[in-house]
């Protein structure tokens, strides 16, 4: 039964000292959310209340916020209005998502601006009971059965284990005015075709049936962490510790079954089933994008790369303007200029001809297109290709310099190879020596 006592047991549950904690309740007007505000009053907590009037229903939205707005006033609530305007466009489809998208957005704002840390919203019971059979639909796994979570970033549902008629039980004994949108009677909506018809005959097939779901549902999420603990654990032994970037073990991911391989490389946005076994077979180099990740094929790693990691990197330093011929040999020392990188042996010394440079001299990264005549090889090669050669890895690709002249020629790929047509030779006068020595 929802009273004050046992509402207040499921918020301690969700949250350590609810006393300390400031919140932002997100009130419609329906029972769910009169029923929440008016026990967030009872046990004088510290909150906040926001609104959306989305102008669908004409006047009931208006008195839907008029009934919100009143209770704020009449308890000193500080009231938080968004009024969907010309502005927010609305879709022709999926007005749903639209409006959610919309509401959660405007909940952060005031969040943040309020610092108010959790947002509480009334998802109950039949929400829950709801959202299982959509998602049982969908084919969506067992992260889909468990449902509705009671807490998630800082926002919490105390209610979710109450059920919709303990809720109206609780408004009427307690005189808790709300409004009912009459909208929610439609089937023009598949959660509300499920609610007005579906649920219904579910709750006639047994008098226990909300209260042996509410404990499924607790079972499957038992499971579910259970589940993730475990895919975790796997995770963790496959990966490669790397500071800048996720590495993981490509060989023995495909070892993994698929629901596992499906479950790591989901949290990194690779969540279409179909597209997994293609980064399997993949040719070293590919890439794969999702929203917020790239995942590069390195031999037997899977490098995943955060996309809004900001690479605080210079691509193009000045090396040296020009050369003073009245002297015989000018040194260079790259020690402070060019990063150690991991697996490589940074020390290196090239002789030039001075007089068969073009100046200035740069350090760049690769660019597209180049290629030289490394010293010791017959012919030319591109950059790309000898960086394959050297089986150099995707992440230390790009931290490799190139020297380059005032032409943008290659004069050589540090620290491997300097360009054979531009070394000294038994007629040159004038060296440009360039070196970095190893570090002890």
């Amino acid at each position: 039964m929802l009273e004050k006592f046992s509402f207040k047991n499921q918020l301690e549950n969700l949250v350590r000292n609810p006393e300390n904690h400031s919140y932002l309740l997100a009130v419609s007007g329906g029972a769910d959310s009169m029923v929440l505000a008016s026990l967030f009053q009872g046990l004088g907590l510290t909150y906040e209340v926001a609104h959306i009037n989305y102008k669908l229903r004409g006047t009931d939205s208006d008195l839907d916020q008029k009934m919100v707005q009143d209770f704020c006033e009449k308890n000193h609530i500080q009231f938080h209005l968004y009024e969907v305007s010309e502005k927010d466009r609305k879709p022709e489809n999926s007005i749903q998502l639209w409006a959610r998208e919309l509401r959660y957005r405007f909940f952060r704002e005031i969040q943040e601006q309020e610092n108010l840390k959790f947002l509480v919203t009334a998802h109950h019971l039949n929400d829950q009971l709801e959202t299982f059979i959509i998602n049982l639909s969908k084919a969506s796994g067992i992260n889909g059965l468990s449902g509705i979570p009671a807490e998630t970033s800082n926002t919490i549902r105390p209610l979710l284990n109450f059920s919709k008629k303990e809720i109206y039980e609780y408004a009427e004994k307690n005189k808790i005015d709300f409004r009912e949108d009459l909208s929610n009677k439609k089937n023009d909506y598949l959660r509300n075709k499920i609610r007005n018809e579906i649920v219904p005959k579910l709750l006639e097939t047994n008098d226990h049936f909300l209260k042996n779901f509410k404990k499924s549902s607790s079972y499957l999420n038992q499971t579910k962490d259970f589940v993730h603990k475990q895919i975790e654990e796997i995770e963790n032994k496959l990966t490669v510790f790397n500071p800048e970037h996720k590495i993981l073990s490509k060989e023995k991911l495909a070892q993994e079954s698929a629901f596992v391989q499906f479950e790591i490389l989901k949290k990194y946005g690779f969540d279409r089933e179909e597209e997994i076994p293609k980064i399997f077979t993949a040719e070293n180099g590919s890439s794969f994008f999702s929203k917020e990740y790239q995942l590069m094929i390195n031999r037997n790693e899977l490098i995943l790369v955060d996309k809004n990691k900001k690479q605080e990197t210079k691509d193009e330093l000045l090396l040296i303007e020009g050369f003073d011929f009245s002297e015989n040999t000018i040194s260079i020392s790259l020690e402070n200029t060019i990063d150690h990188i991991d697996g490589i042996n940074n020390s290196f010394e090239w002789e030039f001809d001075a007089t068969k440079l073009q100046f200035p001299l740069r350090l760049r990264k690769q660019q597209d297109g180049d290629e030289f005549y490394p010293a010791g090889f017959s012919g030319k090669k591109k950059v790309s290709k000898f960086f394959r050669d050297e089986k150099l890895s995707i992440l230390a690709r790009p931290k490799i310099w190139i020297l380059c002249d005032g032409h943008n020629s290659v004069l050589g790929v540090i620290p491997f190879r300097q360009d054979r047509r531009y070394t000294k030779d038994e007629k040159t006068k004038s060296i440009l020596k360039i070196f970095n020595e190893k570090k002890k």
